[in-house]
């Protein structure tokens, strides 16, 4: 790496090495202090600031022995404890660009202060402009050089902490889900969260079979979206499945609610279009699997049929629930909505309409002015069209009124597929 630089070592140079050794205990304590008080990005635990004094002092070591000629630029590395420090930042996530800026500070102190030393031990101003400007270029070799190859260490030690993680997180996850018995402590430490709190699972995919690498970082990004949505209290957990779907837990405050409407809007500005399948809030690490297994019911509900899903489909949403459990047995569920039905069973926009006005009834407990509310028509419209809707099913409805809701039930969700001829 050093190779490359043609920078002679002016013996005038020396005075900074030697200041530097006899200085090293205060010159690092207040670089490692300025970078910690002017860098909040770097982690500032007592451990992590220990490895950073200990970086800072190897760094300010090696200079002086390249000021003092004690060092060849071409055998100029990054001492070990730098190295050490940048690997420290990558398995704690700090981003990259707070190392790059401590070594730009340390540089701005180290320069500032050598300035000031050169221009005290040569009075004359020719002499101390040249040292300066000498010191200014082997500084500008030894920052480079150095910096780059800790960049490298913390990049390469990330791609491995990742890749651990991420394999000890599936394993944490694949457990929990099973119902395996696992230890609360280590789970919330290998997740990074607290299962006491409700979590939200949820299930990402995007639409229409798009399947290419680049989907998994915007469903990542959408899943951030989404979380700021629904009012996460902190980072998802984001478990990739394939190139085209996650799943995901939000975890959520005491209020654990999810606001559908406000998860649409987030996931309608994404292209291509994600979707998202929705469990319900649930605490502890029952919940955490109970809320994953409602998102998976929901998941199947959304993309049953061929059509177009939702942008958000929610167990908790009315009806998802027992649609889930009539896929499960698909010729006895056709068989039901034939028999329930009638001919309100038939593939048209009209007899869908009359189905959904019925069921809306239902779900209201049979308040005209309710359903329409919700329908946002006139209640003489909905009364209208219940009277079509009785006439088509050729009974009145009272008859086997838990068959007719669940076939209406099935008949939303499930859609054509469900219906005769599906």
């Amino acid at each position: 790496m050093a190779g490359r630089y043609e920078v002679e070592v002016p013996a005038d140079i020396g005075v900074i090495g030697a200041a530097l050794a006899e200085q090293l205990v205060e010159l690092t304590t207040v670089m490692a202090t300025a970078m910690e008080e002017q860098i909040p990005e770097l982690p500032q635990d007592r451990t992590t600031a220990a490895l950073l004094a200990r970086s800072v002092e190897s760094n300010l070591r090696a200079a002086s022995a390249l000021y003092r000629g004690e060092l060849e630029l071409a055998e100029l590395v990054a001492p070990a404890q730098a190295r050490e420090y940048a690997r420290r930042l990558a398995q704690r996530g700090a981003a990259v660009t707070a190392l790059v800026r401590a070594y730009r500070l340390g540089q701005h102190l180290h320069l500032t202060w050598s300035a000031e030393e050169l221009v005290r031990e040569y009075p004359d101003p020719a002499r101390a402009l040249a040292a300066v400007r000498a010191l200014l270029g082997l500084n500008f070799v030894y920052i480079d050089t150095v910096s780059e190859q800790v960049i490298e260490e913390y990049q390469a030690e990330r791609e491995r902490w990742l890749s651990h993680r991420n394999t000890v997180r599936a394993e944490t996850l694949e457990r929990i889900l099973a119902g395996d018995a696992v230890e609360e402590s280590a789970a919330e430490a290998t997740l990074g969260i607290r299962l006491r709190r409700h979590h939200l699972g949820a299930v990402l995919w995007t639409a229409g079979g798009h399947d290419a690498p680049d989907d998994l970082p915007r469903l990542e990004s959408a899943a951030g979206r989404l979380g700021q949505a629904l009012g996460a209290v902190g980072s998802p957990v984001f478990w990739p499945k394939d190139w085209a779907s996650a799943w995901v837990w939000f975890p959520l405050g005491r209020a654990a609610a999810a606001d559908t409407e406000a998860a649409a809007a987030a996931l309608d500005r994404t292209a291509p279009r994600v979707h998202a399948a929705l469990g319900a809030p649930a605490p502890g690490l029952a919940g955490f699997r109970n809320t994953h297994e409602d998102a998976l019911q929901a998941f199947r509900v959304a993309t049953f049929g061929s059509g177009e899903p939702p942008s958000v489909v929610s167990y908790t949403d009315p009806g998802v629930g027992a649609a889930a459990l009539l896929t499960a047995d698909l010729p006895r569920t056709r068989r039901l909505v034939t028999a329930s039905l009638g001919e309100l069973a038939a593939r048209t926009e009209s007899a869908a309409r009359l189905r959904e006005t019925l069921l809306v009834l239902i779900q209201e407990r049979g308040s005209l002015v309710a359903a329409a509310d919700r329908l946002h028509v006139h209640r003489n419209t909905v009364k209208y069209r219940i009277a079509r809707a009785v006439a088509q099913r050729g009974r009145p409805l009272e008859e086997d009124r838990l068959e007719l809701e669940l076939a209406l039930v099935a008949a939303h969700w499930l859609g054509d597929a469900i219906l005769p001829g599906g």
